[in-house]
């Protein structure tokens, strides 16, 4: 009886995945994980940007003398060996604001020779081995720097090698060493969570930000859609309407006019046969325009003659306004000369910026009016600022009403004027050609 292949043993896996976190150690220790920009630069103000630059240059200009002295005075080194080792241990402290793991290499190793070149001089009872103070000093900013802007792999990395290096030289001279090499492993420690917890609550509000950004504009997005189709519904309406009138002519013609050919009765049979096929398909896109579960509007879409109705209805509800309708826009939209589109778009623009006022300025004093000239119709409404005391009946609004105002004077081939007047009342105006909108290849 065989048996199927037994998997690694528990100790090749053991081993294989300190391979890898070793290989992934390394690798966090030999590449930094953000491009050499500086430490605040995306901050808006020119002194928050230069930040980071004054604080290293002010930490590089005091170690490095300091770290000289200690080492001549305290710990009897010579003074161009002195003179090296300060400068290797602290001038590399300038890299801290764009390159602070590049820092780090440098530092590192320049700490560890300073304390093998410590072993050649004599000890004394006040010496602190293997880490001098100005090396500890320093050394705690490159991880705070390291915290700041490293991930979390690297600055564990960076951590380990720390304690290690203390340790080995620990072992060197056991007798010489006396802490500290145990409290800049501590105190490392303790600045680089400090360091991380930073970073990662920055990238955590970056994060939320960008988040917002894309909500904001997918909220845009999705009312824009919203309101076009809207739109198309109620375009809908005006469409079939003539549709329907020309599937009626069509069909009724032969009856109506004698003496017509076959050739003709034929024709009109085809144009009734085209305006039903065109209704049919206004039906499908309809069907997949509308949301599910909901209905068509079966009143007729309303025009300019309902916009006295509008204004009426909305002084009842307390907001004074005053309507000037040029009489020959009543007589046209009577007559039929105004497209239905363009008197569609009339009465939703004065019911959008009505609902507005009373949402955002109750109470405000507003004109509305609605003329003709040179082939166009204007339509300005025009409030002023709010009379009554309080806040406005609604903070903020869904946007709904100045994108559903934008869509329909661009499908009409209009112009639309928005914008908050110097009295703190709000303009509307929009201008509506009487003509059918120029198409994508006339433009």
């Amino acid at each position: 009886m065989s048996s199927s292949p037994a998997g690694p043993p528990p100790a090749d896996g053991l081993v294989s995945a300190a391979r890898r976190n070793l290989r992934e150690l390394a690798h966090g220790l030999s590449h930094a994980s953000h491009p050499p920009t500086p430490l605040l630069a995306g901050a808006p103000r020119a002194w928050q940007r230069l930040l980071p630059y004054g604080a290293v240059i002010a930490l590089a200009a005091s170690l490095i003398p300091v770290t000289i002295n200690v080492l001549t005075t305290q710990y009897g080194v010579g003074g161009g060996v002195a003179g090296a080792l300060g400068v290797a241990q602290a001038a590399p402290l300038l890299m801290l604001a764009h390159r602070p793991l590049q820092a780090w290499w440098i530092i590192f190793p320049a700490d560890i020779v300073g304390a093998c070149v410590l072993l050649a001089h004599p000890v004394h009872g006040y010496d602190v081995w293997p880490w001098t103070p100005p090396v500890i000093v320093g050394y705690l900013f490159v991880l705070l720097a390291l915290g700041l802007r490293e991930t979390r792999r690297t600055v564990i990395a960076v951590w380990l090698m720390t304690g290690a290096a203390g340790l080995a030289l620990h072992l060197v001279d056991p007798g010489r060493s006396n802490g500290s090499a145990l409290l800049l492993f501590v105190l490392g420690a303790v600045v680089l969570v400090i360091g991380t917890a930073v970073r990662e609550r920055g990238e955590a509000q970056r994060r939320l930000v960008e988040q917002e950004s894309i909500s904001d504009a997918e909220r845009a997005r999705r009312t824009l859609l919203e309101e076009r189709t809207r739109i198309a519904r109620e375009l809908h309406d005006v469409v079939a309407h003539h549709m329907s009138v020309i599937t009626v002519q069509a069909d009724s013609a032969p009856y109506r006019i004698s003496g017509l050919s076959d050739e003709a009765r034929e024709e009109f049979g085809t144009i009734a046969a085209s305006a039903r096929e065109s209704l049919t398909e206004m039906r499908r896109l309809l069907s997949v325009l509308r949301s599910d579960g909901t209905e068509g509007e079966r009143a007729p879409q309303p025009g300019i003659g309902r916009v006295q109705a509008l204004v009426e209805a909305t002084v009842r509800t307390g907001l004074p306004v005053e309507l000037s309708l040029a009489t020959g826009v009543a007589e046209a939209a009577g007559r039929g000369d105004v497209p239905q589109a363009v008197e569609l778009s009339v009465y939703r623009i004065v019911q959008e910026a009505l609902a507005n006022v009373v949402r955002h300025a109750p109470g405000a004093r507003t004109r509305v009016s609605v003329a003709a000239g040179e082939g166009h119709l204007t339509v300005v409404v025009v409030n002023d600022r709010a009379e009554r005391p309080g806040s406005p009946l609604e903070a903020s609004g869904t946007g709904h009403g100045l994108v559903g105002m934008r869509e329909r004077v661009r499908l009409t081939g209009g112009t639309l004027d928005t914008g908050p007047l110097p009295d703190g009342g709000f303009r509307v105006a929009a201008r509506l050609p009487l003509d059918a909108p120029p198409t994508p290849e006339d433009s």
